[in-house]
């Protein structure tokens, strides 16, 4: 028996990392019976045949569980942004840090391509929110090595738009994974025209890059769905505002009395982000009942 992380799933075959090397498993079938199949980021404990080939025999505890697309043990969720060409809607910054806090992992919005625009506005926005941020560039270097340190040892999920820079920055950080701009999802095996599958990929610093394209759009069709209800707890500077308002069922929209919107119009929430907040709730609110969970 051996301890490992499972980097790969695949056709029912499940590709285990462990100390003593590579083991290409199948799971066992109390997991199908079960509902519990195991997921690419999961820490397992895996048996090796004498043939060389092993079984999936337990999943150990899970930090946080992802649906689309599904994987698991998310440590940080870095959502690449920039100000320029093509410049980041706040709202999709605002709908990956909503889904980074609803799983419990740790944020980090890195705004890109400072060499051509310092992005001040993004900086006070996110800072005011509480969001760490780093500033990179790929040109010039700045944040790479920053950025390179935060994920070490980690296993890490890549967001952002298209043509935000995300290859750049990931060939900065490690040249040897070689990606031509534009094509990370190519690269890490999920082409728009390729089976699809979600993997992990070593990092020359340390730690994984989940293959997570399906990060990048976050249409609301393709986003799991976060009840309207626990919206408020996925904006972190709500909280300290949280069960002051006059109705204990505020939704923080338009009621009277309510301690959030006092906070928006005193400067102390962002506007944005407030506005960012209704437009996810409604959309949220607008999910039959039987398609939440």
């Amino acid at each position: 028996m051996a301890e490992g992380l499972i980097v790969k799933a695949l056709s029912g075959f499940y590709y285990v990392e462990t100390a003593d090397g590579p083991i290409t498993c199948r799971a066992r079938g109390k997991f199908r019976l079960d509902g519990s199949s195991p997921l690419v980021g999961d820490r397992v404990i895996a048996e090796r045949a004498s043939d060389g080939s092993g079984t999936v025999r337990e999943i150990l505890p899970r930090r946080n569980r992802f649906v689309r697309p599904a994987v698991a043990n998310i440590d940080l969720m870095v959502m690449v942004a920039a100000a320029v060409n093509p410049v980041t809607d706040p709202f999709l910054i605002d709908r990956v840090w909503a889904l980074a806090e609803h799983h419990g992992c740790e944020f980090l919005l890195c705004v890109n391509k400072t060499d051509l625009d310092a992005a001040d506005r993004l900086l006070e926005i996110y800072t005011a929110a509480g969001a760490s941020v780093v500033r990179t560039s790929a040109e010039t270097g700045e944040g790479v090595d920053e950025l390179t340190a935060r994920t070490s040892g980690r296993i890490c999920a890549f967001a952002g738009n298209s043509g935000v820079g995300k290859s750049s920055l990931l060939n900065a950080m490690d040249p040897g994974l070689s990606l031509r701009t534009g094509e990370v999802s190519r690269a890490l095996g999920r082409g728009r025209h390729t089976t699809r599958h979600v993997e992990l990929f070593p990092l020359a610093g340390g730690g994984y890059i989940a293959d997570t394209p399906g990060f990048g759009s976050f249409d609301i069709d393709q986003m799991e769905n976060i009840r309207p209800d626990e919206l408020q707890n996925c904006f972190p500077e709500f909280s300290p505002y949280l069960g002051r308002c006059r109705f204990r069922d505020c939704t923080h929209r338009r009621e009277p009395d309510c301690a959030v919107l006092e906070a928006v119009k005193a400067g102390q929430i962002p506007l944005s982000r407030h506005g960012s907040y209704v437009r996810l709730y409604e959309e949220a609110d607008s999910v039959p009942e039987w398609e939440r969970d």
